[in-house]
Formats: C-alpha cells, sequence, structure tokens
C-alpha cells in the first residue's frame, strides 16, 4: 500500500523544553502510515533553515519517502506549543515558505500512490476535487467541519475525518451520516478519551481509547488516521485496524512531538509573520451546529 502526505509541514516548537519537534498533520500521518507498513511519501515545502533540515532528516529516518519534498529559501513553517496537563495548547504560529499548489504533473503523478492525505491546515483544499480524479483523498477536516467549503469537499473523499471533541452521540451519528449521505466512502469521528466512531454509511464501529498517562497529545490524532488509512486500503475488516489506530495514538501521547526527533531549538525568534491558532469557521457547514470549540485538541481528535 502507497500513501502520500501533501501539505503542511512544521517544527512544533517547545519553548519550556528549548526542542522542537518535526511535525504538521500531512507529515505525521504519512510517519504513522510507515510505521504501520505502508510505502509513504511525504510532498510539500521545508525552509533552507535548521528547521526544516530537522524535518528533512526525521522524515528520512523514518523511511518515508523525501523526494518530492521542494526546499525553498525562507524559514520553514513553526507552531508555538504549550502543555497544560499534558494536552498540547497552540500559542502562534507561522506558515514560513510552507504554502504552496501542485503543479499538473504533479497531480497527476499522484495515481502512483493508493492514497493522498491533505488537512484543512494546508493550502490544497482547492485542489482536493482534481486530485480526486487521480487516485482515494483522505482529508482531516479536525473542527472545520462548520467551514463554507466542507460540503463541498466531501463528496471527493475517501475518508472524511473530523475532531468530534464537545459533539455528543447523537450530534456524531448525525456528522457520520451526512459525510456518507455527501459522498464520503468513509468517515471518521475522533473524540479524545471518548474515542472513535467510524462509517461506511451502512454500519458504525465505535473504537474506545486506550487510557494512558500523556504526557504530550500532539499528534495523536494524526497517529490514529495514519494508522487506520493502512488498514482501510487493505480492504480489511476495520476492526483491527480502529484498534491499531487507537495503539497508536495513545502511543503518541506518551513522548513529546508528534513522534520524536526533538532538536535543540533555534533560532530563538524565528522570522516571518507571526499568526494566531487558526479558529474554526462558524457559517454553516458539515453536521451539528455547535457553539465555540477550544483549539487545545489534538488536530483531528485527541484519540
Amino acid at each position: 500500500m502507497r500513501l502520500i502526505g501533501i501539505g503542511d509541514n512544521v517544527v512544533d516548537r517547545y519553548p519550556d523544553l528549548g526542542t522542537m519537534f518535526p511535525g504538521g498533520n500531512a507529515v505525521n500521518a504519512a510517519v504513522y502510515a510507515r510505521r504501520a507498513g505502508a510505502r509513504a511519501a511525504y510532498l510539500g515545502v521545508t525552509g533552507d533553515d535548521e528547521a526544516g533540515r530537522a524535518v528533512r532528516r526525521a522524515l528520512s529516518a523514518e523511511g518515508v519517502d523525501t523526494g518530492g519534498v521542494r526546499t525553498a529559501a525562507g524559514p520553514n513553517a513553526w507552531a508555538e506549543i504549550g502543555l497544560v496537563d499534558g494536552d498540547r495548547v497552540f500559542k502562534g504560529a507561522s506558515d514560513g515558505v510552507s504554502r504552496f499548489h501542485l503543479t499538473d504533473p504533479e497531480i497527476a503523478a499522484l495515481a502512483a500512490h493508493d492514497i493522498v492525505h491533505t488537512a484543512y491546515s494546508g493550502s490544497l483544499i482547492e485542489q482536493v476535487p482534481r486530485i480526486a480524479r487521480h487516485t482515494r483523498v483522505s482529508f482531516d477536516f479536525s473542527q472545520q467541519r462548520d467551514a463554507p467549503w466542507a460540503p463541498d469537499l466531501v463528496p471527493h473523499l475517501y475518508l472524511a475525518a473530523f475532531s468530534g471533541t464537545g459533539l455528543d452521540d447523537a450530534e456524531v451519528r448525525e456528522l457520520l451520516a451526512e459525510a456518507a449521505a455527501r459522498g464520503a466512502q468513509w468517515s471518521l469521528v475522533t473524540r479524545g478519551l471518548d474515542g472513535a466512531w467510524l462509517s461506511d454509511g451502512a454500519t458504525i464501529w465505535r473504537q474506545p481509547a486506550q487510557p494512558v498517562e500523556a504526557v504530550d497529545t500532539l499528534g495523536a490524532g494524526d497517529a490514529f488516521i495514519g494508522t487506520l488509512l493502512v488498514a482501510l486500503a487493505g480492504g480489511e475488516d476495520p476492526r483491527p485496524g480502529l484498534a491499531s489506530a487507537a495503539a497508536a495514538a495513545a502511543g503518541a501521547c506518551l513522548a513529546h512531538g508528534g513522534f520524536g526527533h526533538g532538536v535543540p531549538l533555534e533560532p530563538a525568534e524565528p522570522a516571518g509573520p507571526v499568526r494566531p491558532p487558526r479558529p474554526a469557521a462558524r457559517t454553516p457547514g458539515i453536521g451539528p451546529a455547535s457553539g465555540p470549540r477550544p483549539h487545545t485538541s489534538t488536530i483531528g481528535g485527541n484519540v
């Protein structure tokens, strides 16, 4: 099985630890798919600074193909992370040089992969329909199910993944049903300590979370998705895949960073415009309406 993560990469900066860790939704999912046995690759733009080099080194060390990675002059994307009782809190971020669009040849070449995984946090939303003409697409909406672009994206997806933090059981069922009705082959809702729900439109499977003493929940949802995609692509009964995904997510909570490979934090103040964490959109979209959602849940859900 061949999976490629496309889109965002960052270094997650932990000032309290004096360390930065490679990460980003597409990077993390590719790494955990590789650990689950897939042939994995990553395509994105890294900076020409030490942070960019740290991302590229970590991917290579994990056996993820970086042949499609571009390096641009300028700072790598970063996010500043704080921890509250083991749950990560985003304090600020910069996109650096990370935002890009795929060329026509790059999109056509994606047919060589069984699954492309990307997310709201990248810059490829408008290109997803074109990508889906060549291969299956997994997309992590995180908490952006209310975004105005969300409904039109779902029909193109193999897996539509959502964070269900703050939703009750009835709201999760509504979200899964609407995603299936709009055409997603699989839909996933992760709910932190309340586990995860997966549906193919006809059946719903519930996977309990594996309780751990969390050191850092960063990347847990990405670990769940990357691991689950390997099982789904193999056409297996999803139940063992869900259990493996829960184990991977729990393991991700036992150390800092998305998947390790920390390096000393430098420079102290990276160049580039600083933006606050991206808020959840408030316009009507997929699934039930809800009030303001905290930004302290792991991307894709703290499973």
